[in-house]
């Protein structure tokens, strides 16, 4: 009964058929609620309904107009689910009619998550404009690259003009310096029509520090729980349906009105629910009955750095559903075999040895000590298909939150760049690029944000510079509320056709041609895989294959030239791709064919990419 009622619910404003505004406000603990609308002089009060849901139905609301409730006589606050904020967080609430944009996807179809080749995108840095129009300008160079969908940073209302996303405070409302909620969907329209897919970055585990108003109206908050930015959502705790409802509903709406095709929810290790059905879990539910309604496929993703296979697991098999997640594990192991510190979480990992077990394992810890946690982590995810795990060799968070946001272009060589590539691309899961990184981008990403509140605004400040100074980093972390720091981040396309940044390019164009054409390396499966590493000569081999279709990886991570024997037996092996060719700067001119038992030579940083077929 009680979830009967729920569904009677929506919070926000709609406009119904008939063109007149229904308003649904959450606010169990008001005596009274109103609706003002500045512009035209009008207030009228909202009607108590069960449960501390407040309605009421006007013709007096318009499209366009700003609006706000005014709580118990004595507050005025914007709609805790408005869509759009065209003056800021503080400022009033615009009503919208989602429905008006004319959509042309009709004829898409959200392509098999199998087939998922991530792009993430930062829309304030991607571009000069920084805005979902400018995205637009380079669908075309997204597709030529071979990218299937491109993976952007939280849009919702934050402080500000400038900042990661992942502080918003207005959760249904789309920023209004990157262009709002048409240009959002203006944005997805196109992408469809282009044939790419659209994954939304979402947050749920945390709202940002200025601009959160939703105190204001309900216990959305708990002190049950304490999290990195303080008191956790409340998904659990007295009140706890009407936020959850208020979250269902928001991943519901990204997916429904802007036909978003998958979410990425941003690190759920930090979501407190002991409830019987996890949030999560009810988000899928409600997500698949959608699905069943519209007859659209979406996914959903998590940030997840607890080695638990559960999020992932079917919701038969008692799981939360999930269909991905991003694997950290993979990163780290990967970056400290490429040569990074063994320092912070990073020191629980042993470079190779630990690659190899991403490789065929997936988790690295699944059950084994952790020295930097000081317990034993995670479980195994055995059965769990290549598809669930996204990985990368850089990402936001990897690159952000560094000191000086150093992208892997000024921390490795050139010839590293090119072989950690090849291990994300040729790998059993989905991959992921980090805007830029496919052309050497020397432009760092830096922690930047933009409050309005000047004493928040120094405390950032303060604190961003004692938290490397806690680190003993050499020099002072810029400024994160400077508008230099922010426009430094921004991607230089300029460099393009450019030397390096060209031959860059043209590489990572033929190993995603190459990911997505053979029919081993376009399946991300890991049963049919078998990988061995040596710690002395840091080479790792990773053999796959697909009925009579097979693959050699061979990875050299050493700075010297090392021999690698072909498995058996004596047949035909044929050069897929060289990352040390000099077609791509290196200085090798291999040759096309090898026999098994060949002896390789293989040049220092460098992947060499082998096929062979059964006769």
């Amino acid at each position: 009964m009680t979830s009967e009622i729920l569904n009677n619910y929506h919070p926000g404003l709609v406009f119904n058929s008939r063109g007149l505004a229904e308003i649904v406000l959450w606010a169990p603990c008001l005596k009274k609620a109103e609706v003002t609308l500045p512009s035209k002089g009008i207030t009228f009060p909202l009607i108590r309904e069960e449960l501390g849901y407040w309605t009421a139905v006007s013709d007096r609301i318009k499209p366009g107009d700003l609006y706000e409730f005014f709580l118990d006589g004595e507050k005025k606050r914007p709609d805790p689910a408005s869509l759009s904020q065209p003056s800021g967080l503080h400022g009033p609430s615009m009503a919208l009619n989602l429905k008006d944009f004319i959509w042309q996807d009709g004829s898409w179809q959200n392509m098999p998550l199998k087939e998922y080749l991530f792009y993430e995108i930062h829309t304030g840095t991607f571009t000069p404009e920084g805005t979902f129009a400018a995205i637009e300008e380079k669908l075309d160079y997204l597709k030529e690259l071979g990218i299937t969908a491109i993976e952007v940073m939280p849009v919702a209302q934050f402080s500000g003009k400038r900042n990661w996303g992942y502080d918003g405070a207005a959760p249904y409302a789309v920023q209004n310096s990157y262009g709002g909620p048409q240009g959002l969907q203006h944005l997805v329209n196109a992408c469809h029509l282009k044939g790419l897919a659209v994954v939304l970055d979402v947050v749920y585990n945390h709202l940002g520090p200025e601009g959160n108003y939703l105190p204001d109206f309900g216990p959305y908050f708990t002190k049950k729980y304490n999290t990195p930015w303080g008191n956790a959502i409340n998904f659990d705790d007295e009140y706890c349906y009407g936020v959850r409802q208020y979250f269902i509903n928001n991943a519901l709406m990204w997916l429904r009105d802007f036909h978003i095709d998958a979410l990425r929810m941003d690190a759920v290790h930090s979501i407190k629910d002991f409830s019987p059905t996890h949030i999560l879990r009810e988000i899928k539910q409600q997500v698949d009955l959608l699905m069943e309604e519209t007859g659209r496929k979406h996914y959903l993703i998590v940030e997840l750095d607890l080695n638990d296979s559960r999020y992932i697991n079917p919701i038969e098999q008692q799981g939360f559903g999930i269909d991905s997640q991003w694997i950290d594990e993979f990163h780290h192991a990967l970056r400290v075999t490429a040569g990074e510190a063994k320092n912070g979480y990073y020191s629980d990992f042993e470079g190779i040895s630990d690659l190899a077990r991403a490789y065929k394992d997936a988790y690295v810890f699944d059950g084994r000590y952790s020295s930097y946690r000081k317990k034993f982590f995670g479980i195994k995810a055995s059965g769990n298909p290549g598809q669930q795990f996204i990985v990368f060799s850089q990402n936001h968070d990897q690159v952000g939150n560094r000191m000086f946001g150093e992208r892997t272009s000024q921390l490795l060589s050139f010839e590293m760049q090119k072989l950690m590539a090849a291990a994300v691309l040729m790998s059993p899961y989905l991959p992921m690029l980090f805007m830029g990184e496919e052309w050497s981008e020397p432009h760092p990403f830096l922690y930047f944000v933009s409050y309005e509140d000047q004493e928040l605004a120094k405390a950032v400040s303060r604190g961003r510079k004692e938290e490397f100074a806690a680190f003993h980093a050499r020099g002072e972390a810029p400024d994160p509320i400077s508008e230099g720091t922010f426009l430094q981040s921004k991607l230089q396309w300029d460099l393009l056709k450019q030397g390096p940044h060209q031959t860059m390019l043209n590489y990572y164009k033929a190993l995603i041609s190459l990911r997505k054409q053979h029919p081993v390396l376009r399946r991300p499966e890991r049963e049919n895989l078998k990988v061995s590493a040596n710690e002395t000569t840091e080479t790792l081999v990773l053999h796959r294959w697909q009925h009579d279709e097979q693959v050699l990886c061979l990875m050299n991570f050493s700075q010297e030239k090392q021999e690698i024997t072909l498995p058996g037996p004596e047949t035909q092996w044929k050069k897929l791709i060289y990352s040390a060719d000099t077609l791509w700067n290196g200085k090798a001119s291999p040759a096309e064919n090898f026999r098994g038992k060949d002896i390789i030579m293989l040049e220092p940083e460098s992947a060499l990419v082998l096929g062979r077929r059964y006769s």
